[in-house]
């Protein structure tokens, strides 16, 4: 085993590892409770290869944090930052009710689905939820298929995210700089499901909103299919990069067969409201360790944009004799 150095070991103290592995465990994934669309009722949007899917329902739980932050949660004083990992299949509809306990007006906002007014999360369309209050949100998602004129129509599937729009200004500055935001996947039928699921949101200087120490550890073992989610929101530009994977550019960061060309990258640069995702299989290739997730531009790594990936063998021990369990 090789030792990890000081610089990796000032990183991974005991303290930044128990931090951000807390923080790493308790985004919880959302699948709704399912119940099944009536079967004389079409699939939304104008192409014709939506499919009919599931209705599912849930609530989401708008909270202040302890630390004055804000964030999203399935059960009353649960809210977390990112918010819960909400997940539909192509064809699905989601009706979330969202229930504010937070003592300013504030909103549900999503990005790559269908939706109509009554469901922006805006001030401008009159769909906030004033403290105290409650509203229903409606998410609809499509198959992809061909148009009544003969284009083809994108299905809904992707990696998206949702977010406040009203707190602090009318376009959510301040909901989303408090931890009001959190991440949406639509899977298309047929996808690799991964084993793990981890969140990373640059937010500004921060990961998750956490700086320097106290960012996020995640914790996979060798061998394990793990899935990123990456979001970013605020002013700045970044470029998100994991050391000893690597991935593909495209919808699922898989390849789809021996001759798909699409490119094979281990950085991504990404903007204010820029979301994707991908799949990696824990330490292939590389073995186990202590592998470093950051922006990679420099100045933004220096102030503490990183964090660790860590992957252990399956008795929990990591080369350079840390372990975890």
């Amino acid at each position: 085993m090789t030792d990890l150095g000081v610089g990796a070991r000032r990183l991974f103290s005991r303290r930044a590892f128990a931090a951000g592995a807390a923080a790493a465990a308790v985004v919880p994934t959302v699948l709704g409770t399912a119940a099944a669309v009536p079967k004389d009722k079409p699939g939304e949007g104008s192409g014709q290869g939506n499919d009919k899917g599931n209705v599912r329902d849930l609530t989401l739980y708008m909270e202040k944090l302890p630390n004055g932050e804000m964030g999203y949660g399935l059960q009353p004083g649960q809210a977390t930052i990112p918010g819960p990992l909400i997940e539909l299949t192509e064809g699905d509809t989601m009706n979330i009710e969202v229930v504010n306990n937070l003592d300013v007006a504030a909103s549900l906002h999503v990005h790559g689905m269908d939706y109509d007014v009554a469901s922006d999360g805006t001030k401008m369309n009159d769909s906030v939820v004033e403290p105290g209050g409650r509203r229903t949100y409606v998410w609809r998602t499509h198959a992809p298929g061909p148009n009544h004129d003969g284009t083809w129509e994108a299905g809904s599937a992707g990696y998206w995210h949702y977010h406040d729009h009203n707190v602090g200004t009318e376009h959510g500055t301040g909901g989303i700089k408090k931890g009001l935001y959190g991440p949406v996947i639509v899977r298309r039928k047929g996808d690799v499901l991964p084993d793990k699921q981890f969140t990373v949101v640059f937010n500004d200087m921060t990961i998750n909103n956490k700086a320097h120490h106290d960012t996020p550890t995640f914790t996979a073992v060798r061998g394990e299919r793990v899935e990123f989610i990456v979001i970013t929101h605020g002013d700045f530009f970044h470029t998100f990069h994991v050391h000893g994977h690597r991935w593909v550019d495209n919808r699922t960061g898989i390849l789809q067969g021996p001759q798909d060309v699409s490119r094979v990258i281990d950085t991504k640069t990404v903007g204010p409201a820029d979301s994707f995702g991908f799949q990696v299989i824990a330490g292939d290739r590389v073995g186990a360790g202590a592998w470093m997730y950051h922006c990679h531009v420099q100045s933004h790594a220096d102030m503490g944009m990183a964090g660790i990936f860590l992957v252990t063998e399956a008795d929990g021990t990591v080369p350079g004799g840390m372990s975890h369990h």
